[in-house]
């Protein structure tokens, strides 16, 4: 008799995310475990419960998903998880806390299909938020020259640094971004700009877009008026806008709701993954394949 495939949703709102649950079923989990307002405190007998019902032949069949809308939190819970992990007595586990690592990956995705990214020049505005910081850290990875763009130069410098720290030989700028003057001096000679910013603000305009002569891919990652890049429809998907391809949050949405239900599916092949940015991207590296 086959074991029934559980997954346990770990998330520290009040309210554990319905998207979440959604996608979890629609991913083929047959039974959801959902828990809220989860602390790393609280996370040890919840981990024991998912290791020690199941024998080791079968613990693949029992996965843990960590969500939530406060991205730190949800390192914080995936720190603590791994920790309750020893020997064979283990579950793999999957962090996308406010969907940051799976629309981070879709989005450097979108940008490698036109854009050979090593060696190009990308600037991420927004990038000390938590879908800027794990996009830049995954361009970096790819070799790409990354600027990375935040209104505080401080917070800018700060990225840089913590991402330099994890990846030898990283090429990143901190560029402070405050003024309209400034962003353009980030974008100016871009080969592909990624917009991350809050929901609703403007952080470049069309009229500034369409000046970056350099610029093949502008991808932004707001759903909500007015766009982050001004000009680029939310529902552009590869759409040519005079040359340069444009991406907006619907349209990146297809390819981060694919790498999500196959990150989830990937949970049940072994009992000792530990999917966070750069295996989530891997995976929809995969599916590009």
């Amino acid at each position: 008799m086959s074991k029934a495939k559980i997954l346990i949703q770990l998330d520290g709102d009040a309210q554990a995310s319905v998207f979440d649950a959604v996608v979890a079923v629609d991913s083929g989990v047959d039974q959801l475990l959902r828990h809220d307002g989860v602390t790393p405190e609280g996370v040890r007998e919840l981990v024991h419960g998912a290791m020690f019902t199941r024998g080791p032949k079968h613990l693949h069949h029992t996965a843990i998903f960590i969500g939530g809308s406060n991205v730190a939190a949800g390192e914080a819970l995936l720190e603590a998880v791994v920790a309750c992990f020893f020997g064979p007595m283990r579950v793999s586990v999957m962090m996308d806390a406010s969907g940051a690592n799976t629309t981070a990956a879709a989005a450097v995705l979108a940008a490698a299909r036109h854009v050979d990214l090593s060696g190009a020049k990308v600037t991420v505005l927004a990038a000390t938020g938590p879908v800027g910081r794990r996009a830049a850290r995954l361009l970096a990875r790819e070799g790409a020259e990354v600027r990375i763009g935040s209104r505080s130069g401080e917070r800018a410098g700060q990225v840089s640094e913590a991402i330099s720290a994890q990846l030898e030989g990283a090429r990143l700028t901190a560029c402070e971004t405050s003024t309209p003057e400034q962003t353009f001096a980030a974008v100016e000679d871009a080969e592909v700009i990624i917009a991350a910013g809050a929901a609703g603000v403007e952080l470049l305009s069309e009229q500034d877009r369409q000046r970056c002569k350099s610029l093949r891919v502008a991808i932004d990652l707001n759903a909500v008026p007015p766009a982050g890049l001004g000009g680029v429809a939310v529902t552009a998907a590869a759409l040519d806008q005079g040359g340069v391809i444009c991406y907006g949050a619907i349209g990146v949405g297809g390819d981060k709701m694919k790498i999500h239900k196959a990150a989830i599916r990937r949970l049940y092949e072994s009992n000792d993954q530990v999917l966070d940015a750069e295996q989530i991207f891997q995976i929809g590296r995969d599916l590009e394949k």
